[in-house]
């Protein structure tokens, strides 16, 4: 496929943290998620930039041991980078972009 639009405020799933496939670049997946709840605590296998499209979600992170959490809104990016600990939590619906190593958590 040589092009794709994508209206994300469109897409949907009946279960959080569904995914739409968007590209796939030498191993490096670019998706769309659609959540309504928290995902899981996690470490991804390699670096992972997770950007919010539609909603706001509450990235909670832990760095040497500490807990953080930041707001993200419309526009904002969160870079976890390797080895970063961290969990995604939307306040209501929420559609997100991530661009990750493919096959990554």
């Amino acid at each position: 496929m040589k092009s794709k639009l994508i209206r994300s405020k469109e897409f949907s799933a009946q279960r959080a943290w569904s995914a739409l496939d968007v590209a796939n670049m030498n191993g490096i997946t670019i998706r769309i998620h659609w959540a309504d709840k928290p995902y899981q605590w996690h470490v991804n296998d390699g670096e992972e930039v997770f950007v919010v499209l539609d909603g706001i979600v509450d990235m909670h992170y832990r760095i040497d041991g500490q807990d953080h959490v930041v707001a993200l809104g419309v526009g904002d990016v969160f870079f976890a980078g390797m080895g970063c600990e961290h969990v995604a939590n939307p306040r209501g619906e929420a559609r997100i972009l991530v661009v990750e190593k493919e096959g990554s958590v």
